[in-house]
């Protein structure tokens, strides 16, 4: 099971017995490895940690905890900047010492996610913070399918 993430094209793809291909949204910043940057990290990582196995779509994630609330079209309105983290999480942890790991670089302590976003946020588009966004039941789809430990490319 490997994931492959395009930056220019926001896709995530997931390769595995089937290849399923996915739009996401990746950091509005472009690519980029600083800590604080706001951007999306390029490279080789891996799925170190997976947080919301059997919560419902939508479950609201606050430091990677349920947070007891499900999110909705009215919430989403309530709170228009709240940068959503949704449904499941896949963290990621770079793989390469200097460009992805370790220092001011490193995905994980970045804590750089693939998640689920309100199904109002565009995919397609660049719009996050840094993480990888999905829709829900994308976001569903392949946290179902991904082991911790499983490979991550991010690439532009």
């Amino acid at each position: 099971m490997e994931l492959i993430i395009n930056l220019s094209e926001q896709w995530l793809e997931l390769r595995g017995e089937r290849t399923e291909r996915f739009p996401v949204s990746s950091a509005r910043n472009g690519a980029g490895q600083a800590m604080g940057s706001e951007a999306t990290p390029l490279g080789q990582h891996l799925v170190r940690a997976r947080f919301g196995d059997g919560l419902p779509e939508g479950a609201v994630f606050s430091g990677r905890k349920f947070s007891g609330e499900i999110c909705d079209a009215a919430r989403v309105r309530e709170h228009p900047q709240r940068d959503w983290v949704l449904t499941r999480i896949l963290w990621l942890g770079g793989m390469e010492p200097g460009h992805n790991l370790g220092g001011d670089v490193d995905s994980f302590r970045r804590f750089i996610y693939i998640h689920g976003t309100p199904d109002s946020e565009p995919m397609g588009t660049p719009a996050s913070h840094g993480c990888i966004r999905m829709r829900n039941a994308d976001m569903i789809r392949v946290f179902d399918q991904v082991p911790v430990g499983a490979a991550v490319t991010i690439t532009e």
